[in-house]
């Protein structure tokens, strides 16, 4: 398959006026690039309160909007189906995971009542970009073109690089697809799944770039990090070694002094009380609490990577002349995972394996994922604050600038919003139906409003 293919899908979702008006605005409206992340809690990256070093993000946030009360719900397959379709997930049919449990809302599988935002865009002239994890369809190994159906190029995407299901190994990812095809070429030694994801985008905004420089974009970028297992770069888990000894109710403590430094939190909030699971830190003995430190040391280095691929897209932006008027959008899929019991684990596979390498299958477990998600109470799975609660960083100079630059926002926002924010900002119509099949109505509101803070 030659990768400078382009693959057009037509389908009927707009009327012709929607589509005549998009067009004679075609100048004027914003590229849009939405990135979300994998498993992250919501203090992780520096301008929510974490430690770990994200230049790039805290970067964007500085010259953009932090929201403060956004929503994800809590899990990944749900939140995805949610984001792509501006419906609640049991509306989309994916009410859980990716298995068929025998029920409308629980298929797995996106149903045929519901469109993508790239589907809602494409007649609106956008063209349409996706790298990284899908994970909103249960044929994930399709034997026929109709298991396909779900794929992101069979909903609305004109270029695909990543994994139809969530990935297992960052070195060696499973289910690795190009457009509609497995990656069947040997991959390089060097390998990592976030930096080929990041070198794909880059190579679709570019080629889009120049071969339509007067047509804007939507680029969905779904990264994996830093969802187990946890994979990193040696150098960046070393850049991080030892930094985590202080333990993860200190850890907490910073976190959460930075947060009210920063506005997030008031005098009259308190941190929630260490999850009852969770031992005190210095309760653990010297091995367990540097295999500790390990484990946080890789999830950390897995957050710089993302936050370095990031700095890669805004410096394509900027190369092709379009960050100005890109509107970027970052946000994290569902809070800090606690799987992998309270400790976590390395998972080493051999002797020889390197903790964060292709032979290692490490958890970062609930202690650390209780910091993760400081202020807030719980993880993954759950809807309380530290499995629902996420980070939303709006980034767009042509729309955000003056003293709005770094400001928070603090109105409730949700996942099943960005597709009316996407459609919003793009002069796009909602469609009513698909393939001759109703579509349900957005249940989102445009975000758009609260930009100005109204």
């Amino acid at each position: 398959m030659n990768r400078r293919d382009f693959f057009a899908r037509s389908l009927t979702l707009a009327t012709a006026a929607a589509c005549t008006r998009s067009a004679r605005a075609a100048d004027a409206r914003p590229n849009i690039l939405l990135i979300m992340v994998d498993d992250m809690g919501f203090s992780d990256i520096g301008c929510y309160g974490g430690e770990i070093e994200t230049p790039n993000l805290d970067r964007l946030a500085a010259n953009g909007l932090r929201f403060s009360q956004f929503y994800n719900t809590g899990r990944c397959c749900p939140t995805r189906a949610a984001l792509m379709t501006g419906l609640y997930p049991h509306q989309a049919g994916v009410g859980h995971m990716t298995d068929d449990k025998g029920q409308d809302g629980y298929r797995g599988d996106l149903n045929a009542h519901c469109v993508t935002i790239a589907e809602a865009l494409k007649p609106a002239g956008y063209s349409t970009y996706m790298v990284g994890k899908w994970h909103v369809t249960r044929f994930a190994d399709p034997k026929t073109d109709e298991e396909r159906h779900n794929w992101p190029i069979q909903r609305g995407f004109d270029r695909f690089y990543g994994t139809p299901a969530g990935a297992k190994n960052f070195w060696r990812p499973v289910g690795l697809t190009r457009d509609n095809a497995p990656v069947t070429e040997p991959l390089p030694e060097d390998y990592y799944y976030t930096d080929a994801i990041t070198e794909n985008m880059a190579l679709f905004l570019r080629e889009h770039h120049a071969a339509k420089p007067d047509t804007p974009f939507f680029a969905y970028f779904a990264h994996t990090a830093p969802h187990w297992p946890l994979h990193a770069h040696q150098a960046d888990i070393d850049h991080y070694r030892g930094k985590y000894r202080v333990g993860w109710d200190e850890i907490r403590k910073r976190r959460f002094a930075k947060q009210r430094d920063l506005g997030f939190v008031t005098d009259a909030w308190k941190v929630s009380p260490r999850h009852p699971d969770v031992p005190a830190w210095d309760t653990l003995d010297a091995k367990q609490q540097d295999e500790s430190d390990l484990l946080m040391s890789i999830y950390a280095a897995m957050i710089t990577t993302m936050d370095r691929s990031i700095g890669r897209m805004v410096d394509v932006l900027e190369e092709t002349g379009r960050l100005d008027n890109t509107l970027i959008l970052f946000l994290a899929d569902n809070g800090g995972c606690a799987e992998g019991g309270v400790l976590g684990g390395l998972n080493l596979k051999n002797d020889q394996a390197r903790p964060g390498g292709p032979d290692s299958d490490p958890r970062l477990g609930g202690a650390w994922a209780n910091a993760n998600n400081t202020p807030f109470r719980w993880f993954k799975h759950y809807v309380h604050e530290g499995g629902a609660g996420s980070p939303l960083i709006v980034h767009w100079p042509a729309k955000v600038a003056g003293d709005a630059r770094g400001s928070l926002r603090n109105q409730p926002g949700h996942v099943i919003d960005i597709m009316a924010t996407c459609l919003d900002v793009a002069g796009a119509a909602y469609p009513t139906e698909r393939h001759g099949e109703r579509v349900l109505p957005t249940e989102g509101t445009s975000l758009v409003p609260a930009f100005d803070n109204q």
